[in-house]
């Protein structure tokens, strides 16, 4: 498995793994599949998001194929720019429990670690997604906030755990 990062010449293949996986786990994802496959120019907008100031998209590659994304993004405000957070963090099926998420995961933190000023690291995940979460507490996140009904996929509601990692 290789880890690396992503760039614009990589927009293609995030876009459509980003596709699978508002399809694959709808209740993981703010943005929904309807509303992603209704943009205007996608593969444009993955392509800048790619090479976006303050972002890193990171992708996990087996055998030339994109099977993992994740990406960190360091806050730009004054007050915040002691924080970055992790979005989008996605393995396809096909590959949960082969060590991608933990590698990816990893990749992001060593990368917050080396950018200046960064003291800690947030994310969100639905509360009731057992192995994200498990990965993530493996990885030293800890629980400092939970949000009831934070977002609603067709008729129920989903609550997140909002989670830190201070470095």
């Amino acid at each position: 498995m290789e880890i690396r990062k992503l760039y614009a010449a990589d927009a293609e293949k995030y876009w459509t793994l980003r596709l699978e996986a508002f399809q694959t786990f709808p209740e993981a994802f703010a943005t929904s599949y309807e509303e992603a496959i209704a943009r205007e120019n996608p593969i444009q907008q993955a392509a800048d998001g790619l090479e976006a100031v303050g972002s890193c998209t990171f992708g996990a590659f087996v055998d030339g194929e994109l099977i993992g994304i994740v990406t960190l993004v360091q806050e730009m405000r004054e007050k915040q720019r002691h924080r970055a957070d992790i979005f989008g963090m996605f393995v396809k099926a096909s590959h949960q429990g082969s060590g991608g998420g933990k590698a990816l995961m990893s990749e992001a933190i060593n990368y917050a670690r080396n950018l200046k000023g960064i003291e800690k690291v947030n994310l969100s995940v639905v509360a009731n997604n057992e192995g994200a979460k498990k990965l993530y507490s493996n990885l030293g996140f800890k629980v400092f906030g939970y949000e009831e009904k934070a977002l609603k996929v067709g008729d129920v509601y989903l609550d997140e755990e909002h989670m830190v990692l201070f470095i």
